[in-house]
């Protein structure tokens, strides 16, 4: 089949616009934005297939739910969120799409982001390229606000996702559920970031790359350094301590605070539940250590 016909099939699975609105079929979408003094917030991952996914483990429709939850993650990370998605596809034919974008418009409906449109293209290998807009009524959460003193908190357990492969690469056919989804179809902390960012954040990041390695992105960014407390440190039942430091795809949230600021009250007070306090900022730049013994941050990092 041609591209047409492949975006006429996408069009008949997406829902139709707002009045005033213009999705797919133009040449860029037409969206409204709120009127309010906030800020747009604007994200874009790519996820490479036999790269960022393993279709001999996971399904297309998986990398499509992935795919969107990733950019939404970022979108989090400030404190904001979504508006909407474009979608650009490489490499797949009109099969391969339509159970891709199963799971990519399942968690666009989940979290109110929906597709707006994008772009197809052939090529020797399978990618899929999500950009996402977001909102923010008032100041973003960065990565370069945190001070020396300051708490460091983590909104999830860490090492799921890693420990699910693991399990799914040895083909263990016990494999928790919940570690296969959470490597399959990470969930990416909204309403944490939002709430976070209300109740005085100074600095935030999502835990992608390992929460060693993305702690040390947001300490180079702020001019901090950092020391974990291994007791306080969530790790997923079934999950290794290597795997909670170093193994990535968590998608939670790790941000800092001030010692005094009460994050636990701030988010029972919304329904969620609270953050893990997990360690504190220090004026030594380079400190990087854990229970006070220096040690290497691991992490995921692309090979180009």
């Amino acid at each position: 089949m041609g591209e047409r016909q492949a975006l006429a099939c996408l069009r008949r699975l997406m829902p139709p616009p707002p009045p005033g609105e213009v999705w797919a079929g133009d040449d860029a979408a037409v969206v409204q934005l709120p009127a309010s003094s906030g800020l747009l917030l604007l994200a874009s991952d790519c996820l490479v297939v036999g790269l960022d996914a393993d279709l001999r483990l996971t399904t297309l429709a998986d990398l499509g739910w992935k795919a969107m939850a990733v950019n939404l993650s970022d979108i989090a990370a400030m404190g904001g969120r979504p508006l909407h998605a474009v979608v650009s596809v490489v490499g797949l034919n009109v099969q391969q799409l339509e159970e891709l974008y199963s799971g990519l418009l399942s968690a666009a409906s989940h979290y109110s982001c929906p597709v707006v449109g994008g772009d197809l293209s052939s090529g020797r290998e399978g990618v899929v390229n999500v950009a996402v807009t977001g909102w923010v009524d008032g100041p973003p959460v960065l990565r370069s606000g945190a001070r020396p003193g300051d708490a460091i908190w983590v909104t999830g357990l860490l090492g799921a996702a890693a420990a699910g492969l693991r399990l799914l690469q040895a083909q263990r056919q016990e494999a928790p559920a919940e570690l296969v989804l959470a490597h399959a179809r990470p969930r990416a902390a909204l309403a944490e970031g939002q709430v976070a960012r209300r109740s005085g954040a100074s600095a935030m990041i999502d835990v992608s790359d390992g929460l060693a390695a993305d702690l040390e992105k947001l300490a180079e960014s702020s001019g901090v350094g950092f020391d974990l407390d291994e007791e306080r440190l969530p790790v997923a039942p079934g999950a290794t301590l290597d795997e909670a430091l170093g193994g990535g795809d968590d998608y939670v949230l790790v941000f800092t605070a001030r010692p005094d600021k009460d994050m636990h009250a701030a988010f029972r007070a919304t329904g969620l539940a609270p953050p893990y306090r997990v360690g504190s900022c220090t004026p030594e730049l380079s400190q990087r250590t854990l229970g006070g013994r220096a040690f290497v941050a691991p992490g995921w990092e692309h090979p180009l």
